[in-house]
């Protein structure tokens, strides 16, 4: 079940508000954690026991490293509660990477391949890893203590409005929040505005382009295929996803958003307009930030960070954290590609890069960082290399004698509101503008003004799941 379906605007939801509002502040988080195993189990019903096993046996795992103080039992405890969830993670994400690659291997030099029933791939077993993650380090670390109750584990890690799709929401973040909130009437309108806005971004945006996106930039691309494109066709194609992609991502995130503080929850923001950057270090500071602060704070910093003894291992250290970044996207060397895509401009932006682009203005650094941004995105989007490659080849080729492509008004028109709204801010009172949609009050006026607003998204995005098929979700392969 995804949030962008029928059965979860029309059904699911409106059920479980109607449930949590009116049930007595003791059993607000029981309802929640039903709801949450129902909803994973409805899509997953072969994994949710495994989710259920894994985080039931982690969490006396944890309470028994936080009680200990025996300095060298409390960190085998630490690392045993790391070794199930990264192993976990590992078995279900990338063992059949890792035996594909094995036996590719094995046959170049001439051997019979290793026989291998492949493993289906738990949706949103990343997001789950990595709050597990946070959960037994901050507490090893002591920047917050343990849950007193399972079920209040339970309801952290599967809590349903950001287990399939984030934001990661750290454990120290919300600790507080799981024991003693309170949601209040702003609260629950702030959340239905957010979740509408979410709704229209990843329904009425995202799958448009993302059905252009499809047609002229296919995942499982070959070079066969390519013969078909053009300059033209290869450029609309790679537009469409670098829209598509964060209109969805986004689109995602406020909807969990959303959905966590109408039930009284804070969790922390994922984007922040990443398409207005001057540079890619400061893309990573808007683009998926959940990520990118985990990243800094459990790998890159305890790695050295910056406080290391010399330049080379500074930039051995970013590198190597945006490796690992691609490689959290999924089993496949596209995406490790990618991450060192990243890695390598982030590494030649601290060494000089970032002073020459402060010396050729704010439009200039813009475009530099929209343009490798998209670039990034070819890599991304096709697993085979071969094939990304030809796709360069094409968008360079200069080759615009045969144009094949229609002129779909429905495609462009919102392929214009996309480019619009990415790079909004911009205009002289653009960021005003959305400092006041966004915002955590509103008076009457605002309030009359939004309610219109995002009922008519929510109205026309119902409308357009009932009448199309093509609704992706492309985190599966996250």
């Amino acid at each position: 079940m995804v949030f962008s379906s029928i059965i979860f605007l029309l059904y699911f939801l409106p059920v479980f508000l109607g449930l949590y509002f009116l049930a007595d502040k003791r059993y607000k988080n029981w309802i929640i954690l039903l709801a949450s195993v129902f909803f994973y189990a409805w899509g997953a019903p072969k994994f949710i026991f495994i989710l259920l096993g894994s985080t039931f046996l982690d969490f006396y795992l944890v309470r028994a490293m936080h009680r200990t103080e025996e300095g060298t039992k409390k960190k085998w405890l630490l690392a045993v509660s790391i070794i199930l969830n990264v192993g976990l993670l590992a078995y279900f994400k990338y063992a059949n990477f890792f035996v594909e690659n094995v036996n590719g291997l094995i046959t170049s030099l001439g051997g019979s391949p290793m026989g291998w029933e492949k493993v289906l791939l738990p949706i949103g077993i990343s997001f789950y890893t990595f709050q597990t993650l946070t959960y037994s380090i901050d507490v090893y670390r002591k920047v917050h203590a343990p849950l007193e109750r399972v079920k209040d584990y339970m309801l952290y890690i599967i809590m349903f409005p950001q287990l399939i799709a984030g934001p990661i929401v750290r454990f120290n973040h919300i600790a507080d929040q799981i024991t003693d909130r309170v949601e209040t009437a702003d609260d629950r309108l702030f959340g239905f505005y957010r979740f509408c806005i979410g709704l229209g971004k990843k329904v009425l945006i995202a799958n448009v382009l993302g059905a252009k996106a499809d047609e002229y930039i296919p995942i499982n691309l070959t070079m066969e295929g390519l013969a078909s494109l053009d300059a033209t066709t290869a450029w609309i194609g790679i537009m469409a996803y670098t829209f598509q992609i964060y209109f969805d991502f986004s689109g995602y995130s406020d909807m969990a958003i959303g959905l966590g503080r109408m039930m009284g929850f804070r969790f922390p923001e994922n984007f922040n307009n990443p398409y207005t950057s001057k540079s890619i270090t400061e893309f990573w500071r808007r683009w998926h930030m959940t990520l990118g602060s985990w990243m800094r704070d459990y790998l890159y910093i305890p790695l050295g960070g910056s406080r290391v003894s010399s330049q080379t291992r500074l930039y051995f250290n970013l590198w190597f954290v945006f490796l690992v970044s691609g490689l959290w996207h999924g089993s496949s060397w596209n995406f490790v590609a990618w991450g060192a895509y990243h890695g390598f401009f982030l590494v030649i932006e601290r060494l000089f890069f970032k002073r020459f682009l402060d010396k050729i203005g704010a439009w200039a650094s813009l475009a530099y960082c929209f343009f490798i941004s998209v670039m990034g995105w070819v890599i991304f989007r096709v697993e085979d290399i071969g094939a990304a490659m030809g796709y360069y080849k094409k968008l360079f080729s200069f080759d615009f004698s045969n144009v094949q492509f229609s002129l779909d008004p429905k495609f462009w028109t919102f392929m214009i509101i996309a480019t619009f709204f990415s790079f909004f801010i911009l205009l002289p009172k653009g960021k005003k503008i959305q400092d006041i949609v966004y915002a955590e009050t509103y008076s009457t006026g605002m309030n009359v003004t939004m309610w219109v607003m995002c009922m008519g998204l929510f109205v026309l995005s119902v409308g357009s799941l009932a009448t199309t098929d093509f609704n992706p979700f492309i985190y599966f392969r996250f």
